[in-house]
């Protein structure tokens, strides 16, 4: 396995004379998710002053429902086409929509592992950080397997990240400082830090990916 600092130093240089790019990539997924998040939320306010106990609730897991149909594929459209550059592939802005293309796999996946995670962290915040590491690969699972199932994806990620949680727990720790340097810039600098950030993780996934087929290789003792 590569060191986080090779995995970076990965990361940046595939996105060499593309940055414009993936900075307007970047810029559209934040829109988006403003024009549909913020609108839902004031409106379920809005309503939510008029109600109270079970009402309320019901009006804010609509919000959530509504939120995540948009946002979920669109996130897999935006994690994927760093992994698609990171191979070479011509990808543009437009890529970040092809969640839709197969949208009930991969809504509905998502949607599972969110799930799955909210749970875990209903118990206790650390063990839905660890799931949520040991999940982090379902996007580019689903990419690579377009016939695999949402359990069968999800599973797999869980296999890939045996043993390699604490890796990428360190490898997004490692970005907290150009994070509290982005918000001195008023949050323009998450427009470069988000495409570096993804490019990275779309090298430890591969890097991952390539040691669990080794490890599938290997005699068993």
């Amino acid at each position: 396995m590569k060191t986080n600092t090779e995995l970076r130093r990965q990361g940046r240089e595939a996105l060499a004379g593309r940055w414009g790019t993936f900075v307007a990539a970047s810029l559209v997924y934040m829109i988006i998710s403003c024009f549909v998040q913020v609108p839902a939320q004031l409106s379920d306010f809005s309503r939510s002053v008029l109600m109270t106990g079970a009402g309320v609730n019901y009006t804010l897991m609509s919000t959530s429902v509504v939120v995540s149909l948009l946002i979920l594929p669109l996130t897999y459209g935006f994690d994927t086409i760093f992994l698609r550059n990171l191979r070479s592939e011509p990808v543009g802005v437009e890529h970040m929509f092809d969640g839709f293309r197969d949208y009930g796999r991969i809504f509905l996946t998502l949607l599972w592992q969110n799930v799955l995670i909210l749970l875990w962290t209903l118990l206790l915040i650390v063990p839905g950080i660890v799931k949520s590491l040991a999940y982090a690969q379902t996007p580019y699972i689903l990419l690579d397997n377009p016939k695999l199932s949402t359990v069968e994806a999800i599973h797999l990620s869980r296999e890939m990240m045996f043993g390699y949680k604490g890796k990428l727990f360190l490898l997004l720790l490692s970005f907290i400082g150009w994070g509290i340097l982005c918000i001195f810039t008023c949050g323009v600098g998450f427009l470069w830090l988000a495409p570096y950030m993804q490019s990275s993780m779309a090298a430890f996934y591969e890097d991952v990916r390539a040691d669990y087929e080794m490890r599938k290789l290997s005699p068993q003792a």
